[in-house]
């Protein structure tokens, strides 16, 4: 009983506590409340104060404050018063012609009129290459042209001039302010075209503007010297890319004020600009050496087949002017994405247009300026005046030099072209006239690398010659430090390097011309087409690189060549002709050959250098350049020289059929007697010669004219096996 009184206390007790704890809980909340109730008041009221000591401070500063903000209101307004007066007066007086343009520009719509383009002459300034013809261009102002009438004018457009009537519809109601129709089409097909614009009553909207179109009235005659222009009037190869600048002229142009829509505004009247045209060009090629180079060209490549074609350069060599450049095949300057030849017009059809493209870019090019190639036996001409002029040999000493067949070079063996019947004793001459590979690899190495490459610089064989045509490459050859005994022994003899047909005629013209470097020359003349005035292309000429003396000895030891060497085949009668022979391996391949021929005419006042060069001849007459190049050389200076009037040397035919040794060609095979005749220039008939003839094991027996006998050259030698 008394611990059940002691638990129900302690209860009780307990309940108690808890409410006091409760209401002392309370009574610290409310007085917490009534802290902050009372920091409220007492912010409240010092933010009340704070604000009315601003109040009576603004009130005590009022007066001051104001007068500031005005005086500053009045220097910022002054400010951009300022600002405004300079920007309207720069607008007024610094831009005003240029906006005045830009507002005239919206104004106005233009319409081009295309200048003449300037006429390209040959060097008689008579025969014309090419020149501008008038022509037509028609537009349309699709604003201008009502709704009822935009069907009636496409149909007349696309009938007259057969174009698509969906395309020009399409035009003719196209949101626009100017849109082309056709370029360049003829008068007669605009009168049809005013003609119906007159009779529908159309005063607007249709535009009928003079054009000009380039005609070529040679076609094919040096297309790829000339080049050709584009529908744009701006030249795209050959002279009419690189004197674009003369040739092409300035724009005119047909202005007529219009709305905002771009519309016509009536009863305005047009403003015409008059186009200035382009400058006249008078070329250095003559237009009738051209024809006979390429005349001749294209007979030999065609006769000999001569797979890549050929090129032969005519120039003058006082002056570097380039009387002709002969390629082929080549293509139509009035068609010049069309082929031109007849197996090419029948392989058209089933060429890709890749092949094409290939094609065309092919024919389009002046190899003789673009292409690379070794020139062989022609470069001896270049070792064998160096040494003259660094006094290594001379021209007639009698066995100076002797050809075994071959020479040994840094332990390698270098052939004779003649391996199989050596030349023996020569002088410079002989081994000049023998084309003998040894003597100017002995002469190559007494000069030595250092000296050698300077000549090649002072020729102007390590540099593009600066021609006025396109795309000239430059030559190849190794650096000086890189050149050993055995690489200087086949640049001596022409291989083993590549250089262009131009490169090689410009450097020799420096032989022709008595040693001085001369640079070649496609254009002479330029004619401001406004005043008349004629402005003169320079002649620029360089250093002297050999003496007079030894040019002449040159001179008259190509002569030997072409008199009892191997370019008797290029004699002309009544002149005196020097040159040499060329044939060269291709540098990429062993199986294709180069045949080239270089004349110099005539030799008592050289006025004209022809090189022909012939690429991979598959024919009957071989790949030799004495048998293929030599003749087409002789072909064209035997045109070219009367045509210039160039007095003759000699008047007598015996002064140019040259009489030869008859030789011993008894016990040698069929092949190797008929190699030994041509290059003599004398052929062979082979008695009761049987049907499947091994040639390079039949000998032969006996021979007539026996050996010996002087006889002319063409004679044919009779051999019996």
């Amino acid at each position: 009983m008394k611990n059940s009184n002691k638990s129900l206390r302690y209860n009780i007790n307990k309940k108690q506590l808890l409410k006091w704890k409760k209401k002392k809980k309370e009574e610290v909340i409310n007085i917490k409340k009534e802290q902050k109730l009372a920091q409220k008041d007492i912010k409240k009221k010092f933010k009340q104060e704070l604000k009315n000591e601003k109040i009576k401070v603004e009130e005590r500063t009022s007066g001051i404050s104001r007068k500031k903000r005005m005086r500053n209101e009045i220097i910022v307004l002054w400010l951009v018063l300022v600002v405004l007066t300079v920007r309207i007066a720069w607008l007024q007086f610094g831009m005003g012609a240029e906006l005045q343009s830009k507002a005239y520009v919206q104004q106005t719509l233009d319409r081009s009129i295309n200048p003449r383009r300037g006429t390209i002459y040959d060097a008689t300034g008579k025969t014309i290459l090419a020149v501008s013809s008038t022509v037509e261009t028609v537009t349309v102002n699709p604003v201008n042209i009502s709704k009822e009438n935009k069907e009636n004018v496409a149909q007349a457009l696309s009938k007259i001039f057969e174009l698509d009537y969906e395309k020009v519809y399409k035009k003719v109601t196209k949101r626009s302010s100017i849109e082309t129709i056709i370029k360049k089409v003829d008068k007669q097909k605009a009168d049809e075209l005013r003609v119906w614009l007159q009779e529908n009553n159309i005063t607007t909207g249709v535009n009928i503007d003079e054009d000009t179109k380039r005609y070529y009235p040679y076609n094919n005659l040096a297309s790829q010297i000339i080049g050709f222009s584009g529908s744009d009037n701006q030249g795209l190869d050959g002279i009419e890319a690189i004197y674009d600048d003369e040739l092409k002229g300035t724009k005119g142009k047909i202005q007529k004020l219009t709305d905002a829509t771009g519309g016509d505004i009536q009863n305005t009247g047009e403003n015409y600009v008059e186009a200035i045209d382009g400058n006249d060009l008078i070329l250095t090629i003559d237009a009738t050496i051209q024809g006979i180079a390429e005349k001749y060209l294209k007979e030999v490549c065609i006769d000999n087949k001569c797979v890549d074609g050929g090129n032969i350069v005519v120039m003058n060599p006082k002056n570097g002017d380039v009387l002709a450049i002969a390629g082929y095949p080549n293509y139509n300057l009035n068609e010049p994405f069309e082929p031109s030849t007849d197996e090419l017009k029948e392989a058209w059809p089933s060429m890709s247009q890749a092949d094409r493209n290939k094609t065309m870019l092919s024919l389009w090019r002046n190899k003789a300026v673009t292409d690379t190639y070794e020139p062989g036996s022609v470069f001896k001409l270049i070792t064998a005046s160096a040494s003259l002029q660094e006094g290594i040999t001379t021209p007639d000493k009698k066995g100076e030099f002797c050809c075994t067949g071959g020479i040994e070079i840094a332990g390698v063996r270098i052939k004779c072209w003649r391996y199989y019947r050596p030349h023996g004793p020569e002088s410079l001459r002989d081994a000049l006239m023998n084309s003998c590979n040894p003597v100017f690899i002995g002469l190559g190495q007494k000069l030595g690398v250092h000296t050698y490459y300077q000549y090649l610089k002072k020729y102007g064989l390590l540099d593009r010659t600066g021609i006025d045509l396109p795309g000239e490459a430059t030559s190849i050859f190794l650096k000086e430090d890189k050149v050993g005994p055995v690489e200087l022994a086949t640049i001596a003899f022409g291989q083993r390097f590549e250089i262009t047909p131009i490169q090689l005629a410009t450097a020799v013209s420096t032989i022709a011309n008595g040693g001085v470097k001369v640079s070649p020359r496609v254009v002479k003349q330029i004619i401001n087409s406004e005043t008349g005035e004629v402005k003169d292309v320079p002649v620029k000429t360089g250093e002297r690189v050999i003496s007079k003396e030894h040019a002449d000895e040159m001179l008259n030891m190509m002569e030997s060549v072409v008199a009892l060497g191997t370019g008797k085949r290029a004699q002309v009668k009544g002149y005196r002709v020097g040159g040499k022979t060329g044939t060269s391996e291709d540098g990429v391949n062993t199986n294709k050959y180069v045949a080239s021929f270089l004349g110099v005419a005539p030799i008592s006042d050289p006025t004209v250098i022809v090189l022909v060069t012939l690429y991979d001849p598959k024919g009957e007459g071989g790949h030799q350049g004495g048998v293929v190049a030599a003749p087409v050389g002789g072909q064209v200076l035997s045109e070219v020289l009367p045509y210039l009037e160039l007095n003759k040397d000699n008047e007598k035919e015996e002064d140019i059929r040259k009489q030869v040794e008859v030789p011993n060609v008894e016990g040698l095979t069929i092949k190797e007697a008929t190699k030994i005749l041509k290059d003599l220039n004398l052929s062979i008939q082979i008695e009761n010669e049987p049907e499947n003839l091994d040639k390079e094991n039949t000998i032969v027996r006996e021979q007539v004219p026996k050996k010996g006998i002087k006889v002319y050259e063409g004679t044919k030698v009779i051999i019996k096996i």
